[in-house]
């Protein structure tokens, strides 16, 4: 969601920062591996940057996600230009949106409420959903393909996201269009090394991009 479909400006690198902070703790040491691992999930982060120390992990998440959630409260947050649109287009044409985040449940709802989107897509999902493994790992993009019920080939799924391991777990899924989009984290040589089949502007271009591709085969 943050950098493909709601424009955060930095806010998760403000939280990150925030958060190594409330632990004592130096996030200039920290920063470079959170910007090359954005798109996965927090805790597997932190559990990274902790050395496996589960406990301190936790801690670090809890105090991420409340840094992120004040963020949101302030206002810190607005769609990406087109991006509602691009997902009402989609689903006119009878396509299932799912939106998916590393994100934890919280911060998605808190997201999801204050942009107004509660009820903009028919899912949505976090790696708690999929069985606690988020990005690089396929399991959100199966997951939303198992619990949507609506293809029956994993080739007609669409990925669409704005950092490298979006593009992984596009790959890894099997999903006949994996897009990178270049308002968030990653440019496009990042994204094509690491499976990109299509690279737009924006999110917005996603509904023209699906039409070609289709138009193509």
């Amino acid at each position: 969601m943050a950098g493909t479909t709601v424009a955060d400006g930095g806010l998760v690198e403000q939280a990150f920062t925030a958060a190594a902070e409330r632990l004592g703790e130096d996030p200039a040491t920290m920063i470079d591996y959170v910007r090359a691992t954005m798109g996965e999930s927090k805790i597997s982060v932190f559990r990274h940057l902790f050395g496996g120390d589960e406990a301190r992990a936790r801690q670090a998440n809890l105090a991420f996600e409340a840094a992120y959630g004040e963020l949101v409260s302030d206002g810190r947050i607005a769609p990406i230009p087109g991006a509602a649109e691009a997902i009402a287009e989609l689903r006119e044409q009878g396509r299932t949106v799912v939106l998916t985040t590393g994100f934890a449940r919280v911060t998605q709802d808190a997201i999801l409420d204050a942009l107004g989107w509660s009820d903009l897509v028919e899912l949505t999902l976090c790696p708690a959903d999929a069985g606690g493994r988020g990005r690089p790992y396929p399991d959100m993009v199966l997951a939303a393909f198992l619990r949507a019920g609506v293809v029956d080939d994993v080739r007609q799924l669409v990925v669409a996201g704005d950092t490298s391991y979006d593009m992984l777990s596009g790959v890894r899924s099997g999903a006949g269009i994996v897009a990178g989009v270049l308002t968030g984290a990653h440019d496009e040589g990042a994204l094509k090394e690491h499976g990109a089949t299509h690279v737009l502007a924006s999110v917005a271009d996603l509904p023209g991009a699906i039409a070609r591709a289709e138009a193509d085969r």
